[in-house]
């Protein structure tokens, strides 16, 4: 049975209270897979690439301890991710809004698309060019928004930067990550996965603001960073996106 918006606050109670100490930690003795979607628990059991504050690769754990708020400090483990904007040849942005199914903020509003390159992919461990990054980047474009992965190519993506940003969400589930920026240009074929994605739209560079203020649904922080820091400018620059790069810093705003 699909999970529907007005259950999501008592799952999110439920695993408050699933859990115990062991070793020093906490660690989760409720199955993922009986509280939430069996595809996005199952997806809780993928590698993700532990970082230290300059992105260097120190190690791996699952998504669930990535995303996972430390109840007594409110820490979140430090990660790499990346977050995609794809604009279509007339400059006009694509974004997605997540699914209730999602436990990482449900039910938002975000860019294209926003996901991890994985430990358990050895190509996605690859950080030359951002080789490896822009693997997950083609992989989960295919698997969240269905774009066929000969339709976009590695070397299509603009890698602008990396920014490093924290969010405890609501206090279960939270964010912490080196996100590297990836802009694409390019007509593409959609045909959204229903477990991921819920809408897609496109909007215009001029009418940004005003689409926004008119949302159902809130914003996700990395996207509402990026769009109050950055996106407007890059936005405006589409065709010269080489001058923004900067890959040897990392910004936090």
């Amino acid at each position: 049975m699909l999970t529907s918006r007005l259950n999501l606050w008592p799952r999110l109670q439920l695993l408050r209270s699933c859990s115990t100490t062991s070793m020093g930690q906490r660690k989760e003795t409720t199955s993922y897979d009986t509280i939430h979607d069996p595809l996005q628990a199952h997806a809780l059991k993928e590698q993700c690439i532990l970082v230290d504050e300059n992105d260097k690769a120190i190690g791996a754990a699952t998504k669930a301890d990535c995303h996972r708020v430390h109840p007594e400090t409110g820490a979140v483990k430090l990660h790499r991710a990346f977050s995609v904007f794809l604009f279509n040849t007339k400059g006009e942005m694509l974004v997605q809004r997540r699914s209730v199914h999602k436990i990482t903020f449900p039910d938002t509003y975000t860019n294209a698309c926003c996901s991890h390159p994985l430990y358990d992919i050895e190509q996605e461990r690859q950080e030359p060019n951002a080789l490896g990054i822009r693997l997950a980047a083609q992989r989960r474009l295919n698997y969240e928004l269905g774009i066929p992965t000969d339709e976009i190519q590695p070397d299509n993506f603009n890698y602008l930067t990396r920014i490093h940003y924290a969010n405890t969400g609501d206090g279960v589930w939270g964010e912490h990550e080196i996100d590297y920026i990836l802009f694409l240009q390019k007509d593409v074929t959609l045909k959204p996965n229903a477990n991921e994605v819920s809408e897609v739209r496109y909007l215009k560079r001029e009418e940004i603001d005003d689409a926004i203020s008119k949302f159902s649904a809130p914003l996700t922080p990395w996207f509402a960073l990026i769009l109050r820091h950055r996106l407007k400018q890059w936005w405006d620059n589409l065709h010269r996106l080489q001058q923004f790069e900067d890959l040897q810093n990392i910004q936090r705003f």
